[in-house]
C-alpha cells in the first residue's frame, strides 16, 4: 500500500468505525446496494431489480438515494407527484421533479418505477423518516427501504447488504482511492450479504470472492438491453437494429462498457463519443454527435436511458434512440434477500 493510499485507509477506517458505533435505524428493514468500487457496476438496474422483484413478492419498496449532482437539498420525493399517484400521501411533501434538482440517476428511478417512491435526501436516515411521515394506509404497512449506493453509507444500519462487481474488471488495478477505483480495501468485502457479478460471467473471480468472504451468497446478474425507445416514447426491437449502422454516446462511469453490449447485439458501431460520468449536456454536445453521425452516414444515434433523461429538453433529432437496460436477478438471490428480511439478525 502507498502512502496516499494509506492515507486514504486510515481517514476511511476513522470515519467507518465511528458512524458503526453510531449508527442510526429505521424502524423498517433495509437492504443496501453498493460497490467497492466508484462507479460503472449497474447499482441503478439493479436497485430497479430489486424494486421490481420486491413489490411482486409483496412488499413495499422505497429507494433511498442521496442524489449525487442533484441540487434538491432534501428530503423530497423525486419525480412528479403523479409518479405514485395510487400511494396514499398524508400533507403535502416536497417533489424534485426535474433532472436539475434530482439527479440523473434519481430521476430515471422515479420514472420507471411506477408507485414505488424514490427518495432524495444526502442524510438516508432522514430520506427514510421523511418517506414514512407521509406514506399512509397499506403501503405504509409493508415498507422496505432500499438504499441506493449504500456500502460506504456506515451511518444507517443495514439488515442486508448487496454488493456489485464489475466482471470484466472488478477491482481495477486494486489500488485504492485515491491511485485506484476501490472505495475500500478488498477485505472489507466480508461486510457483503450477497455479491453480484454483473456485465460480465466471470467464472474465474468466484474463488477469489470465495477466500474474500466465503458466507456470501454469490450470483451472476444478467445485464442486457431489452429494447431501445426514441424521444416520443415509441419502442423498437433490439432486433430491429441488428446489422444497422450506428454512432453511440453516454456519459457513465464505463461508457466502454455500453459500447461493447451494443456491439454484442449485432450493432455497428462506426463511431463513439463518451463524456464523463453525469455529464450536463448542451445542445451545442448533441449538435457535434449529430455532425459525427452526418459524417459517418449513420442510420441511429444511441444513448442510455440515463442520458435520455437529460437531454430530452434539448432540440433532438428522430434518429436518436435510448438503449432500455435491464439487470435481471435469479429468483434464488431474491429468496436469500427475503429470507435475510425475514431474520433478525444482530447488528454488523
Amino acid at each position: 500500500m502507498t502512502f496516499l493510499e494509506a492515507i486514504y485507509s486510515f481517514g476511511c477506517s476513522i470515519k467507518k468505525n465511528y458512524w458503526f458505533k453510531h449508527q442510526k435505524h429505521l424502524p423498517f428493514k433495509v437492504i443496501s446496494i453498493g460497490n467497492i468500487t466508484t462507479g460503472g457496476t449497474g447499482k441503478t438496474p439493479a436497485a430497479i431489480a430489486l424494486a421490481e422483484g420486491l413489490r411482486i413478492k409483496g412488499y413495499a419498496p422505497v429507494i433511498l438515494t442521496r442524489g449525487y449532482m442533484g441540487k434538491a437539498a432534501g428530503p423530497c420525493f423525486v419525480g412528479s407527484k403523479k409518479n405514485i399517484n395510487t400511494l396514499e400521501l398524508s400533507g403535502n411533501p416536497q417533489f424534485c421533479e426535474s433532472v436539475e434538482e434530482a439527479g440523473d440517476e434519481p430521476l430515471l428511478m422515479a420514472e420507471k418505477l411506477k408507485n414505488m417512491p424514490v427518495v432524495k435526501c444526502a442524510d438516508r436516515h432522514e430520506g427514510g423518516n421523511f418517506a414514512i411521515s407521509y406514506l399512509s394506509g397499506e403501503h405504509r404497512n409493508k415498507l422496505v427501504f432500499i438504499l441506493d449506493d449504500g456500502f460506504q453509507h456506515w451511518k444507517l444500519y443495514r439488515d442486508v447488504d448487496v454488493v456489485l462487481l464489475d466482471g470484466a474488471s472488478p477491482f481495477g488495478n486494486r489500488r485504492l482511492l485515491p491511485l485506484g477505483i476501490l472505495r475500500e480495501p478488498l477485505e472489507e468485502l466480508k461486510r457483503a450479504d450477497a455479491i453480484l457479478v454483473t456485465k460480465t460471467r466471470n467464472s474465474g473471480l468466484l474463488e477469489e470472492i470465495k477466500a474474500l468472504n466465503s458466507g456470501a451468497r454469490v450470483s451472476f446478474a444478467e445485464y442486457a438491453v431489452d429494447s431501445f425507445i426514441d424521444i416520443g416514447g415509441r419502442d423498437f426491437a433490439q432486433e430491429s437494429l441488428k446489422g444497422k449502422k450506428a454512432i453511440a454516446f453516454c456519459g457513465i462511469a464505463r461508457p466502454e462498457s455500453f459500447k461493447n453490449t451494443l456491439i454484442s447485439i449485432g450493432i455497428e458501431v462506426c463511431d463513439f463519443v463518451s463524456f464523463r460520468d453525469h455529464y450536463r449536456y448542451r445542445q451545442a454536445d448533441i449538435d457535434f454527435v449529430c455532425g459525427r453521425a452526418e459524417k459517418a452516414d449513420a442510420e441511429y444515434i444511441l444513448a442510455t436511458e440515463k442520458d435520455g433523461v437529460k437531454i430530452r429538453a434539448l432540440n433532438l433529432r428522430k434518429n436518436i434512440l435510448f438503449a432500455r437496460a435491464k439487470l435481471k436477478l435469479n429468483d434464488d438471490v431474491l429468496s436469500f434477500i427475503e429470507q435475510k428480511l425475514n431474520d433478525n439478525p444482530e447488528p454488523k
